[in-house]
């Protein structure tokens, strides 16, 4: 990991960033960017050691913020409950290219994207170069058009101010601090259904925090001008079907499944670039599912 740098992440409280600024503030000066709505999120990270910076990327001024930081972590996503686009697009988009362009003498940008950015495709594994298209549409309606819209203006930016960039398009981050696989988990104990697309199996590449925390500072060494765009997911393609039933082994809880077309489908990515660079990753899926329960419900497991 990273040592005694100045590191800025944004959306730092969020599922996946929070396990990343636990370990880069044990070794690092970690600054924490968000708008801490919730003062629970704030107490959890200056606990930590995290400086915590409250700023809306959508509308907010930059003149607070320091502009020395030595790697910047863009984790931070907006996905409006009213489905305002011009909110999530000038949180999103615009957002990003004004921090980029605010930390424009970074070493390197890490800017997460997602998956979600493809369109729908079956079980055909997606290389970066494939088809861009309105992905998660029926369940959060701005999410995928904005994460295409940051992605570009983050391309243009990073050529603008000369910045290393890097663009991570995330498949299904899971770990003790929870993911998609745990929500399925908390409807399987409640009794709810489970939407899947018909066309099944629904597969993704699930990806543990131990895996990604161990990647960034590799993707940080990668980023270039122009920003080098690469898929970031598990090593393992895994079914929401299988993953459910392994939850089923480990608690008992079955999951019921109700076939929608509105669900997203599979979205399997092609992680040859990501291999080529930080090599498969190291935590089974079964492995990294049955430490998740038992951080966050070891009471299941007695079932």
């Amino acid at each position: 990991m990273l040592r005694d740098e100045k590191i800025l992440i944004t959306g730092p409280a969020s599922q996946v960033a929070l396990p990343l600024a636990r370990e880069l503030a044990r070794n690092n000066e970690v600054f924490g960017l968000a708008r801490f709505s919730r003062a629970a999120d704030r107490e959890t990270l200056e606990a930590l050691g995290v400086r915590c910076i409250p700023l809306d990327l959508a509308e907010g001024s930059l003149d607070a913020l320091p502009d020395d930081f030595g790697y910047v972590l863009n984790f931070a996503v907006v996905k409006s409950a009213d489905a305002n686009f011009d909110y999530d697009l000038a949180a999103n988009a615009e957002g990003a290219g004004r921090l980029l362009v605010h930390c424009r003498s970074a070493k390197a940008f890490l800017h997460c994207s997602s998956g979600a950015v493809y369109q729908y495709a079956g079980h055909d594994p997606l290389p970066e170069s494939a088809p861009l298209g309105d992905n998660h549409r029926a369940l959060f309606p701005t999410y995928s058009i904005s994460k295409i819209a940051a992605e570009s203006v983050v391309r243009f930016a990073a050529r603008q101010c000369n910045v290393p960039t890097l663009i991570a398009r995330l498949s299904v981050p899971y770990g003790n601090n929870g993911g998609w696989p745990w929500f399925h988990l908390m409807m399987m104990k409640a009794g709810q259904p489970i939407a899947i697309h018909p066309e099944r199996p629904n597969v993704y590449n699930p990806i543990h925090e131990d895996d990604y925390i161990a990647h960034v500072e590799t993707l940080l060494q990668a980023a270039r001008v122009p920003a080098l765009t690469v898929n970031w997911g598990g090593s393992e393609a895994v079914s929401i079907e299988d993953w459910c039933g392994y939850l089923c082994e480990l608690t008992g809880l079955e999951p019921r499944f109700q076939e929608t077309e509105s669900a997203f489908g599979s979205l399997v990515l092609d992680l040859g670039r990501m291999h080529e660079l930080v090599g498969k990753t190291t935590v089974s899926w079964r492995d990294g599912l049955r430490r998740m329960v038992e951080a966050r419900n070891p009471e299941l497991l007695s079932r």
